[in-house]
């Protein structure tokens, strides 16, 4: 386990032998290959500069029995943090720095003006100021956070899931240092301390080449009394908090205006900041820009990168910007009903007029640009048609649904995943939004969200899942420790662990399953729901139909529909795709249904229509963007990324089922 969590752990001595002999490296790299994490050669190149550099600072400082680890995994995510030195300081206070390390120079630094930031007065607090800069990183220059900020998120993430630090027992001091660039360079700006960030770097400061000392001198004074590796072991044995889950969070997040439950890092901070750079003008009485012009920005992302997340920390800003009496108006859309009944039930009845469907947004509803803030989430599901069979004659429009959403905001912004489209109705697309903001002279800004806080965070766990379901060569591969893939022998079996994890305090599990089984849209003759889901002697029913919630024939015990995935009664149902997607659960557990099968003849994972009893996707659709095949698979991969922790699999073909045994035995 410790091995998982940091690819480098020595103490202070034999990390200084293993710089003068170069070995540094090489003991991250075979590390990493043993964790299946693939090193590129930027990052190698990085460990072989970075060592030297902590191990003149440790000498400098006199300390001499402290604890190093290099690329330490931030709890339910995949990122790493750079370096973290561990010892007791002056006090007998045990210390741990961690330090994001930076090779960036001032040649290669610039500040992202065209991103724009919020001045501390601008904002509500310190706390919401966030900031991002231009460097050379990656080969390329690209808009990426301040090193304090990425400091500050990890910080975050830190304190709030390894309980010795958040209940204090551990200290925790976060810094980058950037040794290349220098604060005081007579010949070239110093972008990095920009008066904008005093604030920030205050509180998560950045040390540059020339500020050294000061860094010496800080590494001392909590370093000092040594015994490092004591302080390591507490750490890394420290329980790690449950996962936090968003439902329980919103209320917190919207109406207190409190965010720290979930810490942006890196490239949702870059996306938050784009997003935030569009309102600003709102704010300032002294903008020249033009009160009229639309803008759009899409946000891509897979599972688990946080879409909801910034989705929600933008509108819980946003909204105390609202208290400050800058009366903007800003909506949080999605068709989800599932998400959004969600959602309302966690706030206040005055709050809830801030969750909208995206149907809301017709004409005869919203005057053009009378939303200055519309953030839609899960926009892949975006309609051809903003009317339905509900929609009254005078609210209709022959207006396409996207259009009546930029038509009716300044700012647009919508979090998509292609990989999410799940029915031929629904055909957002990130082509589709922009062939519409043209229509509308609006700008369009694109931003691609890559880190992954959910299946345990584990890239590799999703990057096998897509290539199995897709059909592509399967090249990634996962163990136990990342994520907890388990392919069951019975559905009853599945069912008995899922309400085993689920009966842990602050843990939550759900059974789900593909659409091949009839959904029943009354009760059985005792009242009791029918239990459609049969295989074998295993036989549980679906979530509730809602012509069962209207005609008021609700059994005791059971949730509505759209209650299934936040309400603890919903372990009793077999949830589908139309009410877990948009939800997280600590343990997922899928029935692959015969719709999915395995044809050993081609050696591909095939679809099978006659299987499905989904009215809406049988249905052969004219303005369909995929086909049925395309639906199934990421039915699946929506399914199956539904798990913070693990995902528990019953697969009904059993050439399918032997085919996945396979691929596990090898994985």
């Amino acid at each position: 386990m410790v091995v998982n969590r940091v690819l480098y752990k020595e103490p202070q001595q034999q990390f200084i032998k293993d710089v003068e002999n170069n070995r540094v490296y090489q003991k991250m790299q075979y590390c990493a290959e043993q964790s299946g994490i693939r090193s590129c050669e930027s990052e190698i190149a990085a460990w072989t500069n970075n060592a030297p550099h902590i191990s003149t600072l440790l000498n400098d400082a006199g300390v001499t029995d402290a604890y190093v680890t290099f690329e330490f995994l931030v709890p339910f995510s995949r990122k790493r943090i750079d370096c973290m030195i561990y010892g007791k300081g002056e006090n007998e206070e045990l210390n741990v720095i961690h330090i994001e390390l930076k090779q960036w120079s001032n040649k290669t630094v610039n500040v992202a003006d065209s991103e724009g930031n919020f001045t501390a007065e601008e904002s509500t607090s310190t706390d919401d100021v966030v900031f991002n800069v231009e460097a050379f990183t990656g080969r390329a220059n690209r808009v990426v956070a301040h090193p304090s900020q990425q400091v500050k998120g990890y910080q975050g993430y830190l304190s709030n899931f390894i309980e010795v630090v958040s209940n204090h027992e551990v200290s925790l001091t976060g810094l980058a240092y950037c040794y290349n660039y220098l604060k005081n360079d007579p010949k070239k700006p110093a972008y990095l301390y920009d008066e904008k960030y005093n604030q920030l770097l205050q509180e998560y400061p950045t040390y540059a080449k020339d500020q050294r000392e000061e860094l010496v001198d800080k590494m001392q004074l909590l370093l000092k009394k040594g015994e490092g590796l004591d302080v390591f072991n507490k750490l890394i044995n420290s329980p790690v908090r449950p996962s936090k889950k968003l439902l329980s969070e919103v209320a917190t997040m919207i109406e207190q205006g409190d965010t720290s439950a979930f810490s942006l890092l890196e490239d949702q901070i870059v996306a938050r900041n784009m997003i935030l750079a569009k309102i600003r003008p709102m704010l300032s009485t002294t903008s020249t820009s033009n009160p009229e012009q639309k803008y759009v920005i899409i946000v891509n992302g897979g599972p688990g990168t946080g879409k909801t997340v910034i989705a929600l920390h933008l509108l819980a800003e946003l909204a105390k910007l609202n208290n400050k009496g800058h009366g903007l108006n800003v909506r949080y859309a999605t068709k989800s009903k599932p998400l959004l009944e969600g959602v309302r039930t966690k706030v206040r009845p005055a709050t809830r007029m801030l969750f909208s469907n995206v149907t809301s947004f017709v004409p005869a509803s919203a005057d053009v640009n009378s939303v200055d803030v519309l953030l839609v989430d899960e926009a892949h599901r975006i309609e051809v048609s903003a009317n339905n069979q509900y929609t009254p004659a005078a609210r209709r429009t022959d207006l396409p649904q996207i259009d009546t959403i930029i038509r009716a905001a300044k700012v647009s912004v919508f979090f998509i995943d292609d990989r999410q489209a799940i029915r031929g109705k629904e055909i957002g697309s990130p082509q589709l939004i922009k062939d519409a903001a043209a229509r509308y002279g609006a700008i369009v800004e694109e931003c691609e969200l890559t880190s992954q806080f959910r299946c345990n965070g584990s890239d590799n766990y999703l990057n096998w899942l897509e290539q199995v379901l897709y059909n592509q060569p399967v090249t990634s591969t996962f163990r136990k420790e990342d994520f907890d893939l388990q392919l069951m022998d019975s559905p009853q079996e599945m069912y008995d662990k899922l309400v085993e994890q689920n009966n842990i305090p602050n843990q939550t599990a759900r059974i789900m399953a593909g659409f091949c089984w009839p959904w029943s849209k009354d009760v059985d003759e005792n009242g009791d729901l029918v239990k459609d889901v049969k295989i074998g002697n295993f036989a549980m029913p679906w979530e509730t139909h809602d012509d069962i919630v209207k005609f008021s024939k609700l059994p005791k015990g059971y949730v509505k529909w759209f209650e299934w995935a936040y309400k603890p009664e919903g372990i009793k149902q077999v949830g589908c795709i139309y009410t877990a997607q948009g939800f997280e659960f600590d343990y997922a557990g899928v029935i692959i249904g015969e719709d999915l099968q395995y044809d050993p003849i081609q050696q591909l994972i095939i679809t099978d229509k006659s299987k499905s009893k989904d009215p809406v996707l049988r249905m052969t659709r004219q303005e369909a963007t995929m086909t049925f095949d395309d639906y199934v698979r990421n039915i699946y991969r929506v399914l199956m990324s539904r798990g913070m922790k693990g995902c528990y699999l019953y697969i009904v073909d059993e050439n399918l089922r032997n085919y996945f045994k396979q691929l596990l035995s090898e994985a």
